[in-house]
């Protein structure tokens, strides 16, 4: 696809923004450094600082830990090459409220831009990986994949209803210029936010 019709990671968070309802959102690097830019709620947990590879992991816990929450997590494609063993945990403990969204850019954003190991310009064959097909070879069944913006925002509402695990893949062009993350806040006390939030009622 021509990049210039390529969705634009901005866009494709606002429509998950505005439909996402008492959801738990974590969002780590790029994503994460547009979603501070919307409207904040004590549900998001903006995973910065980040250990690379790890928010599947932390949104998986929080799953399990809150069954009557859905749980979104958004990842990049680079995260999630670092942690591809969490896709077979996720899938063997199974919680239907849980999504894992990957904004699938092909490069390292956040510490350069290089090409992902998993792109097509840094393999011998010239094909990218594609993560939604690990997805189903680690055991989901729930599999989404998105190049337009359109089909995203159509789709959204259905897919935040379903039971998962899901796991949604967003083809989207890498942003340009200042492209790092920034914590909306002390850790600390974004945590003691965050707690007292998930443990409310969902829907209440």
């Amino acid at each position: 696809m021509n990049l210039q019709n390529q969705m634009q990671l901005p866009a494709a968070l606002e429509a998950l923004h505005e439909l996402r309802g008492d959801a738990v959102v974590v969002t780590t690097m790029g994503a994460a450094r547009e979603w501070v830019k919307l409207t904040p709620c004590d549900l998001d947990w903006v995973y910065v600082p980040s250990s690379m590879g790890q928010a599947p992991s932390l949104g998986l816990g929080i799953a399990l830990a809150q069954p009557d929450r859905s749980v979104v997590v958004c990842n990049g494609d680079g995260c999630m090459l670092m942690n591809l063993g969490s896709l077979v945990t996720i899938s063997a403990v199974a919680p239907e409220n849980f999504i894992l969204v990957i904004i699938d850019n092909g490069v390292y954003e956040v510490t350069g831009g290089q090409d992902t190991v998993g792109s097509g310009a840094r393999r011998a064959d010239g094909r990218a990986v594609r993560l939604a097909d690990v997805a189903r070879a680690c055991g989901f069944t729930s599999v989404h994949e998105f190049d337009l913006l359109e089909d995203w925002q159509n789709q959204l509402p259905g897919i935040l209803e379903s039971k998962g695990p899901t796991f949604v893949v967003l083809q989207v062009e890498p942003m340009q210029g200042d492209v790092t993350p920034r914590s909306p806040g002390p850790a600390a006390e974004r945590v003691v936010r965050f707690m007292a939030a998930i443990q409310g009622d969902p829907g209440a």
